[in-house]
C-alpha cells in the first residue's frame, strides 16, 4: 500500500527493518530478481529516437549474467575495494554492467563524461583508479579524442576497457584497435570490453568476495556535478535500503512496469531511482539513448515513445517539464503514465499545475543528495501532494531541523515551522567523503548519534512535511547541474587584474538558476566584463559553469570579518530579474526590499502601482519567493 500520510510511513516502522529481509549487496538484487523473474524484460536500450521501436532487451536473467560477465572481467583486470572501476560513459547498457558488475568485484567511481580531461583525470588520480571503462572511438563522439592522450598521466592505471557502440548500428567493432593505435606508447592495456567480458563465465563469479552491508560499494562526486568535487563513499546498504525505502512510499506492485531512464548514470538519480529501485521490484527499465534526454528528437518523440512502451514513470528535472510542456500530445495514448518525480531543483509551482493539466501526469516531489544515497523526502502521490513541499522523510530514515551555533553545534531541536538546518540519520547516510580532511563539520551530535549536517535550511509543518527555505551550501543549480562556485572564482582569480571574485546563482526561468560571476579589480588596473567572460570560457573546464556575464564593482559587499557577502549579490540579481519582468510586463516597479518571514525564509517584496496580476503572472515561473503589494 501507497504512504499517504507520516501515520503510514509510522505504521511501516512498526516492523524492524532488520526483519525486513533486505538483500545484503547489490549483486544479491540482480541473483534474486533472476530467480524470481528468470523471463520478465529488465532492461531495454534504443540508441536513437528515430529509432525507438527497434530497441535491444534482456531479461532478468540475461542481465545477470552480462553483470557476472562484467565483474569477473573487471576482476581480472585489478579492480578491488582499494582500486576501483570508473566508468566515465553515456547512457549505454554497458553502463549498467560496468556498475553492477565493479560493485560486485570491487568498488565504482563515476564520473562525468563533459567535464574536462584534465578534471577527469584528477578525479581518478585522487580515487587510485585502476580500471576505466569509456568509449571507443565513435563517428560523432569526440571523448576518447579528447579524452585518451591525458590518461597517461595516471600511474596506477592499469586497463582501459572500451566500450564499442557501433555494435549497435551493426558495425564490426573494431574501435578499441583504433584507439590502440592512437595510443602506441600507453603504460596500460586497452581493450574491447564486450570481448573481455565474453571470456569470461556467466553463471557464477569466478572470485566472490565477502561482502557485508557495510562495504563500500561505489563512489560519486558530489559538491558539484562540475567543478574539482569530494569524492562521496557509500555502501551497499547504502544504496540497497534507499531504493527500497523509497519503493515504499510508491508502494509495492507486483505487476510490472515501465521505469524510463533519461538523466545521466553519473547522477545518483538515474542509477537508483530508474535502475536499482525498479529492479528491486520486477519492473522495466527503459534507457532511451546515450544522451538521454540530450538525446536528438526524444524530447519530440516522448509521447510515441511513453505511449509505445507503456511507460509509468520517469525522474526529469524542470527544464525537461518545461520541455515537454510544449510538445503536443496528440493522439499518443499517455495513460499509463502514473507520476513523474522532480528533485534536483525547485520546481515553480505554475509549471507543475501547467504539466499536470495537460498530461494528467502527477509531479512528485522530493528532496535528496548523494550523501544520503540519492532519496530522503518524497511528497506521497497517493496522499496529499504540497506543491513547493519536498514532502516526507522515507520510512526508518530520521529527518529532523535543528538550530546550530555558529560552529555548527546543536544547540536545539528547532520548533514546528520554525526555519533551521536540515539533518538526516539513517542507513542511507553514507560513510563520509573519501578524503577525510573533507569531512571536518560534516556531522552533527544529536542524542547520541551522528547526524548528517545537509547544509540545507528548511523548516517541516505539523503534518510532517519538510519546506526548503534556502541553502548554506553555495551551490548553483542549473537545470540539475550542481555548480560550485569555487570552480569559477578560482579561474577568475587567476587573471592578473582581478582582485576579487564571487560567483552567485542568478534566476532564470528555464534552469531555475544560471552563473553570474562579481569582479573587483586589482588597484590602478583597467579591465573590462568582455576581455573577463572571454578568459572565463577559455579556462574554466565546464560548459555549464561558464557565467552568463561577468560583471565588474568598485567594490564587492563584505560582512564585518571581511569575507564576501555573497547574499547581497544574490538580491542583486533578484531584484534585476523582477525589474526586467517588470518592463517586459509593461508593469511600473517602485521599492523592492527583502525581509525575513519565519516560515518561507526569504521573500522579496515588490510594490506596484498596477498591474499586479501581469507581474505576478511573469514571476511565478521563478523559485525565488515572492509578494506584490499596490
Amino acid at each position: 500500500m501507497a504512504v499517504r500520510g507520516l501515520s503510514d510511513i509510522e505504521a511501516i516502522e512498526a516492523l524492524p527493518l532488520r526483519d525486513r529481509g533486505l538483500p545484503r549487496t547489490t549483486y544479491d538484487v540482480f541473483v534474486g530478481g533472476a530467480k524470481r523473474w528468470r523471463d520478465r524484460k529488465a532492461l531495454s536500450f534504443f540508441l536513437t529516437a528515430d529509432a525507438y521501436q527497434r530497441a535491444q532487451t534482456w531479461t532478468y536473467a540475461e542481465l545477470l549474467a552480462e553483470i557476472t560477465r562484467a565483474a569477473n572481467a573487471l576482476h581480472t583486470f585489478g579492480v578491488s575495494a582499494d582500486h576501483p572501476v570508473a566508468y566515465v560513459l553515456p547512457n549505454l547498457p554497458e553502463t549498467h554492467f560496468t556498475i553492477w558488475g565493479g560493485e560486485a568485484a570491487g568498488v565504482v567511481l563515476a564520473v562525468n563524461p563533459l567535464l574536462e580531461p584534465d578534471l577527469i583525470v584528477e578525479i581518478l588520480r585522487a580515487a587510485k583508479v585502476r580500471v576505466l571503462a569509456t568509449l571507443a572511438p565513435f563517428p560523432g563522439v569526440d571523448l576518447w579524442a579528447k579524452l585518451g592522450p591525458h590518461l597517461s598521466a595516471l600511474s596506477e592505471l592499469r586497463v582501459v576497457a572500451l566500450v564499442d557502440m557501433m555494435t549497435y548500428t551493426g558495425g564490426a567493432g573494431e574501435g578499441s584497435a583504433a584507439a590502440a593505435s592512437s595510443l602506441p606508447d600507453a603504460k596500460f592495456d586497452i581493450v574491447d570490453f564486450r570481448a573481455a567480458m565474453l571470456a569470461q563465465p556467466a553463471d557464477r563469479l569466478v572470485a566472490p568476495r565477502a561482502i557485508t552491508e557495510h562495504s563500500v560499494s561505489s563512489y560519486f562526486c558530489t559538491g558539484g556535478t562540475t567543478g574539482a568535487p569530494k569524492i562521496a563513499v557509500r555502501t551497499h546498504g547504502n544504496e540497497i535500503f534507499d531504493a527500497w525505502a523509497a519503493a515504499q512510499v510508491f508502494g509495492d506492485r507486483e505487476e510490472p512496469r515501465t521505469y524510463f531512464c533519461g538523466l545521466p548514470l553519473f547522477h545518483v538519480n538515474a542509477q537508483l531511482a530508474t535502475g536499482l529501485l525498479p529492479w528491486m521490484h520486477g519492473h522495466h527499465v527503459l534507457l532511451a539513448t546515450p544522451e538521454g534526454y540530450r538525446g536528438k528528437n526524444l524530447i519530440a518523440r516522448f509521447w510515441e515513445i511513453a505511449a509505445h512502451y507503456r511507460i509509468a514513470t520517469f525522474s526529469g528535472v524542470p527544464t525537461i517539464y518545461a520541455a515537454l510542456l510544449e510538445v503536443p500530445i496528440g493522439d499518443n495514448d499517455a495513460s499509463s503514465l502514473e507520476h513523474a518525480i522532480c528533485g534536483a531543483a525547485p520546481m515553480p509551482a505554475t509549471l507543475i499545475a501547467a504539466f499536470e493539466a495537460k498530461t494528467g501526469v502527477k509531479i512528485v516531489e522530493g528532496y535528496g543528495l548523494t550523501e544520503g544515497t540519492c532519496v530522503s523526502c518524497l511528497n506521497p502521490p497517493e496522499g496529499q501532494r504540497r506543491p513547493g513541499s519536498i514532502g516526507l522523510r522515507l520510512p526508518y530514515q530520521k529527518m529532523r531541523v535543528v538550530i546550530l551555533d555558529d560552529a555548527g553545534r546543536l544547540l536545539r531541536m528547532a520548533d514546528v515551522d520554525e526555519i533551521g538546518t536540515i539533518a538526516l540519520h539513517g542507513p542511507n547516510v553514507f560513510a563520509g567523503y573519501l578524503d577525510p580532511q573533507q569531512n571536518t563539520d560534516l556531522w552533527i551530535e544529536i542524542e547520541g548519534s551522528r547526524w548528517l549536517n545537509t547544509g540545507d535550511l528548511g523548516r517541516q509543518d505539523a503534518q510532517g512535511y519538510f519546506w526548503l527555505a534556502g541553502r548554506r551550501k553555495e551551490l548553483i543549480i542549473r537545470g540539475g547541474h550542481n555548480i560550485d562556485p569555487k570552480l569559477i572564482e578560482d579561474v577568475l582569480h587567476r587573471h592578473p587584474s582581478v582582485a576579487i571574485a564571487a560567483a552567485v546563482g542568478s534566476p532564470d526561468a528555464y534552469v531555475g538558476e544560471v552563473p553570474v560571476a562579481y569582479v573587483q579589480a586589482k588597484p590602478g588596473v583597467s579591465v573590462n566584463d568582455q576581455e573577463l567572460m572571454k578568459f572565463a570560457e577559455t579556462h574554466i573546464p565546464e560548459r555549464a559553469a561558464i557565467p552568463k556575464r561577468v560583471e565588474i564593482l568598485p567594490s564587492l559587499p563584505m560582512t564585518g570579518v571581511g569575507k564576501i557577502f555573497k547574499p547581497a549579490l544574490q538580491q542583486r540579481e533578484i531584484e534585476s530579474t523582477i525589474r526586467s519582468e517588470a518592463a517586459k510586463a509593461g508593469v511600473p516597479v517602485g521599492k523592492i526590499w527583502f525581509e525575513h518571514d519565519p516560515r518561507l525564509g526569504q521573500v522579496v517584496g515588490i510594490r506596484v502601482s498596477a498591474g499586479t496580476a501581469l507581474l505576478r503572472t511573469a514571476l511565478e515561473r521563478y523559485a525565488f519567493k515572492f509578494k506584490v503589494v499596490e
